[in-house]
């Protein structure tokens, strides 16, 4: 089976169990960008609970835009703000610490648009998963693709499907319990090498 995705910021855990299942991912980017999805952000499990990561972007909603075209607004110290939020939210998970140093080059680069941004997280998190994918990119955009199982509907951050996952232990569960379909992140840091084991495990159809 291969399937079809949007590559997102730090994608959702829904997402890889999506990717993992497949024999092979298409990443769409001859899209046109649409706010208020997981383009551009991610949640995470911090003290206060659920906790939106958002990268800025330079977007106008009155003309059409490709996602490839999208800037990121690097004029905020947003790598820093974000950095520093995973630094609170997970210094004390189990994984932190065997992963930060993978990530942390994320935050110190400066990337020019959001889906090569995307990309370069999206590769960084295969690496730390130890997860090999066969991955290739769509050269034009089909609102109903052939041959492909179409995941794209889990870029909708407020649409989404209901999707329910098996809990696992997470930092902060004592405060406010257990939090569904975090960005992976939330995953790898409590759940370490488990993560791939745990994915595996889950059903999202």
């Amino acid at each position: 089976m291969t399937i079809l995705l949007h590559p997102t910021y730090f994608p959702s855990i829904a997402t890889f169990v999506a990717i993992i299942k497949a024999d092979a991912v298409v990443l769409e980017v001859y899209d046109n960008y649409q706010k208020q999805t997981y383009r551009n952000r991610c949640y995470v499990y911090a003290a206060n609970g659920k906790l939106q990561l958002s990268v800025p972007v330079v977007f106008s909603q009155k003309n059409r835009q490709k996602y490839s075209e999208v800037k990121i607004a690097n004029d905020y110290k947003w790598q820093d703000n974000h950095f520093k939020s995973l630094e609170s939210a997970y210094r004390t998970s189990p994984f932190y610490e065997y992963y930060i140093d993978e990530l942390k080059p994320l935050f110190a680069q400066t990337f020019d648009t959001i889906l090569d941004f995307n990309l370069k997280c999206f590769e960084v998190i295969c690496e730390c998963l130890q997860l090999e994918i066969n991955s290739s990119k769509t050269k034009l955009f089909e609102k109903e693709p052939k041959d492909l199982k179409d995941y794209r509907g889990l870029v909708n951050a407020k649409k989404e499907n209901i999707i329910t996952l098996e809990p696992y232990t997470q930092v902060f569960y004592s405060k406010h319990g257990y939090i569904n379909n975090l960005s992976i992140l939330d995953l790898l840091f409590n759940e370490g090498p488990n993560a791939i084991s745990y994915l595996e495990s889950q059903n999202i159809l």
